[in-house]
């Protein structure tokens, strides 16, 4: 059997374009935020929007509070330890190569439930999201442990969360004092 696939001409720019973007292991900005310390390896800017990457270390029992993005969808892959996802109302257990993809509008969290720091990335498409590590987050100092976060720690955030199409909903709702 015989194939007659058109191959473009070797002046063609697709043979040499080098768009492609490379990212060391140790290249990115690294923020505390919420108790996580996330290093943004990629961001919208550099990819014309489509995608923000996101290398956490969560502590055990560190995570996000859940919540749903009405503006993005997210992927995460566990590189090391063990987590808990929330999917809506379903709860999954995840380990290292494990994937999880998390449409826009659906509420979600991941808990680090293991007794050893635990690692994943994030992908966001489109990217944007990100940015609101690096406007958030600390810098990480050497020596220094992760800055405690606590529920009076959030509440700063909520506006930006707001500007980032970020609903928070938890899985108990709040007391409200009368």
């Amino acid at each position: 059997m015989t194939f007659n696939v058109p191959i473009p001409d070797k002046n063609d720019p697709r043979w040499t374009r080098r768009d492609g973007i490379f990212v060391l292991r140790d290249e990115g900005t690294t923020k505390w935020l919420a108790g996580d310390l996330t290093t943004v390896k990629i961001t919208a800017a550099q990819t014309n929007g489509a995608l923000g990457v996101l290398e956490t270390t969560v502590l055990p029992g560190g995570g996000p509070i859940a919540h749903a993005h009405g503006r993005e969808d997210e992927a995460f892959y566990v590189l090391s330890g063990d987590f808990e996802f929330l999917n809506g109302d379903q709860t999954l257990k995840a380990g290292p190569g494990d994937f999880l993809f998390i449409p826009r509008g659906n509420r979600h969290r991941f808990t680090n439930i293991g007794s050893r720091p635990a690692n994943l990335l994030t992908f966001m498409l489109p990217g944007g999201h990100e940015q609101f590590w690096l406007d958030n987050g600390t810098d990480p100092m050497p020596g220094q442990p992760a800055p405690v976060w606590g529920p009076e720690s959030i509440g700063p955030l909520l506006e930006e969360l707001t500007r980032h199409q970020v609903t928070i909903m938890p899985e108990e709702p709040p007391v409200v004092a009368s």
